[in-house]
């Protein structure tokens, strides 16, 4: 069983034996100097003791009420609030009684059941979207399957024809389970990743001059210009590194929406980071949602992800990857009509 200790008490215990410890000290200098063997019922004695005994409980019932309302009871307030957590009916933040340490475990409980929330919003998330887009091509290879059960003498072309779809059904499906294979496997990779010094403005013209000619193939243009110098260095595992611009890159094609699209790739540093951007002239993404943009599952319009395929974890793994490196990544309308991603990276200093 475990013994509940209030802290008014303790500070009380304490004075006790402060003041006790203060009385044997005056008895044993009484003891020594007088040259009558005090007691403690002295009158001398008492009167010395009295005004000490006086300012100091006087010290220690403001300590006491101090402790009790500003340390205390707040404490008291987080664990009932600990007793009545609900991620689904989430309550209003606690309110920050002030700025010193007990604010401070405030300010990261609110934060936690942030998180939570988030974290639970993920998982329904997942579960609707994984049961969702494995919904409709299974509805499909069920209905062409009871059609070729059904009629018999479907001509051979028809069938032909059921059998291609449900062919190319059951290969969207193995895509989108592989997508979430990947995804999860690649959570456990960043926790054990390898990063080595990488040169900045070499990794830049690398990426840059492989997907040039990729995305020419698919009759987009890219753009590419840097400031980098020769001797900044970055602390990267730099197949990671090069996967973020390939969801990236894989993104503005998928989802810019134009015949004619074009990209912009730019680096530069400043300060401790190196900051790049992917940019594109697309349709981009509305306002509401350039904050959401990098959930797991997340996506902004379900019957484009449809179209182009795709669980909605690009983006969200773009943002664990630089996260795990020690920068910071984030959406926002571009300059050219679409999106732009900007993503930062430590330099090694």
């Amino acid at each position: 069983m475990k013994l509940k200790i209030k802290l008014p008490l303790l500070f009380l215990l304490m004075f006790i034996v402060f003041m006790f410890s203060i009385g044997i000290y005056l008895k044993i200098i009484f003891a020594a100097y007088s040259p009558i063997r005090s007691s403690l019922l002295d009158p001398q004695y008492i009167g010395l003791l009295l005004p000490i005994f006086a300012i100091a409980c006087f010290i220690f019932i403001i300590l006491i009420i101090y402790i009790h309302f500003r340390i205390e009871k707040p404490i008291q307030l987080l664990n009932t609030r600990l007793e009545k957590i609900d991620i689904v009916h989430p309550m209003p933040p606690l309110a920050l009684r002030s700025n010193d340490e007990i604010g401070d475990l405030y300010k990261h409980f609110n934060k936690m059941e942030e998180r939570l929330r988030l974290a639970h919003k993920e998982q329904t998330d997942m579960i609707t979207a994984i049961a969702h887009d494995l919904k409709t091509p299974l509805t499909s290879i069920n209905g062409f399957a009871e059609l070729l059960a059904a009629r018999k003498n479907l001509p051979e072309t028809e069938k032909q024809e059921c059998y291609e779809l449900i062919q190319r059904k059951s290969k969207y499906m193995v895509e989108l389970i592989n997508d979430f294979s990947s995804f999860t496997k690649e959570k456990l990779d960043l926790d054990s990743m390898i990063v080595k010094p990488v040169d900045a403005s070499k990794l830049f013209e690398n990426i840059a001059l492989e997907y040039e000619y990729e995305l020419a193939g698919l009759n987009c243009e890219l753009t590419c210009c840097h400031s980098f110098t020769g001797n900044m260095l970055l602390t990267v595992n730099e197949p990671m590194i090069r996967r973020v611009f390939g969801n990236l890159f894989s993104n503005a094609v998928r989802y810019g929406g134009k015949n004619e699209l074009k990209v912009y790739m730019t680096g530069y540093p400043q300060g401790h980071y190196a900051y790049f951007q992917i940019e594109d002239n697309g349709i981009g993404v509305p306002d509401k949602d350039l904050s959401s943009l990098f959930l797991k599952f997340f996506t902004v319009d379900k019957s484009r992800q449809i179209q182009k395929g795709g669980l909605g974890l690009g983006l969200a793994s773009c943002k664990s990857i630089i996260e795990h490196h020690g920068g910071k990544i984030y959406a926002y309308p571009s300059e050219y009509g679409g999106l732009g991603i900007k993503f930062s990276l430590p330099l090694v200093v």
